[in-house]
C-alpha cells in the first residue's frame, strides 16, 4: 500500500510521526467513459483557455480564486500559500477526546489509515491507540492536506488508527422543509417496526456485494461474446398506497422464516387499502343479516304472546268457583300461577294439588257449617214445643 502523505500527530508534548493511506477504493465502482455514439470512439477533455480558445498543457496550469458572486479571478501561487501561518501543514493537532457518539455522521468524508513512521514512532502510536480503545473515545483535531485544512477525527479501529476527515459545521445545509411535519403514529405500528427489527437480526458483511456492478460485468460479457441481451425484470410501476399494519405484519412473518410462502405470492410491503374495505363491507352485511334473524325473532316472541294470554284467563275462570272458606290459600296460588303465564308450567302443575285440597277442605267446612245450623234449629224447634205443650 502506497503512502500519500506523511506528518505527525501531536499529542501534548508527544509527536508521533506517520504515514497515511487512503482506506477506501472507489475504482472498484461501475464507471464509464463518453464515446462518440456514431463511430464509438472515446470522447477526450482538453483544457481550453476561454481567451484564446487555443488548448492549454498541463504544466501550465495553476491555481486562483474566485469569490463566490464575483467574476474576478485571483491568481494563487503554491508559493503564496507556502507563506499562510498553517501550523496543520504537516501535523494533525489533537484538540480533545470526546464520545464517538457525539460526531455526526453527516460530516465524515474521507476516511485514512496511519501508521507509525519509523521504529521511534511504534511505542507512542501503541499507547495511542490503547487509550483510545480502553477510553472508548475519539480524538478530534484539525489538519492541513492537499492544499486545505479541515477537521479529523481519530479512532482505533482492527489495531490500526484510523483518520475521518469531517466536514466544517457550517457545510452541513439545514434540513428545514424535508421530513413531514406532524404524522399520527398508532402503538401496534410502532410495536410492529421495533419487531421487525429484531428479527432481520445483525449483518454479516461478508453477505454484502454491489449487485449492480455484477449485473453491468454480465452485460458487457454478453454483448463481447454476441449474445442476446436478457430483459430485466419489470417492476411496480408508479406509487401505490399501502396498508401499513398488514405489510409490517406480513414483513415480520417472513424475517422469522413463516412467511416465505406468503412473501413469494404476494409482496408484503404492498397491501391495497380497498381489500380491507371490501372486508368491512362483508362485516357489515353479516351484521345486518344478524339484525334481520334478531327482529324475526322478535315478531315470533310477539305472535306467540297472545295464545299464552289467552290460557292464562282460561285457568282463572278454572279457579273461579271456589268455596269463601278456601279463598285465602287457593285464590292467591291462583293469582300468581295465572300471572306467571306460559313460561312457568312447571310452577303452574305444581299449584294444582294445592287448588285441590283447598276446594275438598272448603267442602268440609261447609258441610260442617250447614249440619250445624241444621242441628241449631232442631234443637230451637224442640223449645218451642215443650213451652206450647206446658201451658
Amino acid at each position: 500500500m502506497r503512502s500519500i502523505w506523511n506528518g505527525s500527530i501531536s499529542f501534548g508534548l508527544v509527536t508521533i510521526p506517520v504515514k497515511t493511506y487512503s482506506a477506501t477504493d472507489r475504482t472498484s465502482s461501475v464507471s464509464f467513459v463518453r464515446i462518440h455514439e456514431k463511430d464509438g470512439a472515446q470522447i477526450q477533455y482538453r483544457k481550453i483557455c476561454e481567451l484564446d480558445g487555443e488548448e492549454v498543457p498541463n504544466e501550465e496550469v495553476g491555481k486562483g480564486y474566485q469569490a463566490p458572486g464575483d467574476d474576478t479571478i485571483v491568481p494563487i501561487t503554491d508559493d503564496d500559500l507556502s507563506r499562510l501561518p498553517m501550523p496543520t501543514a504537516k501535523t494533525l493537532s489533537i484538540l480533545s477526546f470526546t464520545d464517538p457518539d457525539e460526531i455526526d455522521p453527516l460530516q465524515m468524508d474521507k476516511a485514512y489509515y496511519l501508521g507509525p513512521n519509523g521504529s521511534a514512532a511504534t511505542k507512542p502510536y501503541a499507547l495511542l491507540r490503547e487509550a483510545l480503545e480502553d477510553h472508548r473515545k475519539v480524538a478530534i483535531g484539525k489538519v492541513a492536506m492537499r492544499g486545505r485544512e479541515s477537521l479529523a477525527m481519530l479512532r482505533a479501529h482492527d489495531g490500526a488508527l484510523v483518520m475521518h476527515t469531517l466536514l466544517w459545521p457550517d457545510q452541513i445545509r439545514p434540513v428545514t422543509g424535508v421530513a413531514p411535519d406532524d404524522v399520527e403514529l398508532r402503538e401496534n405500528e410502532l410495536t410492529l417496526a421495533e419487531t421487525l427489527m429484531d428479527s432481520l437480526g445483525e449483518l454479516d458483511p461478508a453477505e454484502l456485494h454491489d449487485d449492480y456492478r455484477e449485473a453491468v460485468e454480465e452485460l458487457v460479457a454478453a454483448k463481447l461474446e454476441g449474445e442476446p441481451v436478457a430483459p430485466a425484470a419489470s417492476g411496480t410501476s408508479g406509487a401505490q398506497v399501502i396498508d401499513l399494519t398488514a405489510a409490517l405484519e406480513k414483513s415480520v412473518r417472513a424475517a422469522r422464516g413463516g412467511g416465505e410462502a406468503d412473501a413469494e405470492a404476494e409482496s408484503a410491503s404492498v397491501t391495497p387499502i380497498r381489500g380491507r374495505k371490501t372486508a368491512k363491507r362483508g362485516e357489515a352485511d353479516r351484521g345486518a343479516a344478524k339484525k334481520s334473524g334478531t327482529a324475526a325473532k322478535k315478531t315470533a316472541e310477539k305472535k306467540t304472546a297472545p295464545a299464552a294470554a289467552k290460557k292464562a284467563p282460561a285457568k282463572k275462570a278454572a279457579a273461579a268457583p271456589k268455596a269463601a272458606g278456601g279463598r285465602a290459600k287457593g285464590t292467591s296460588t291462583a293469582r300468581k300461577t295465572a300471572s306467571a303465564g306460559t313460561s312457568q308450567k312447571s310452577t303452574a302443575s305444581k299449584s294444582t294439588p294445592a287448588k285441590t285440597t283447598s276446594k275438598s277442605t272448603a267442602s268440609k267446612s261447609a258441610t260442617k257449617k250447614a249440619t250445624a245450623k241444621k242441628t241449631a234449629a232442631k234443637q230451637t224447634a224442640a223449645k218451642k214445643t215443650g213451652k206450647r205443650s206446658s201451658a
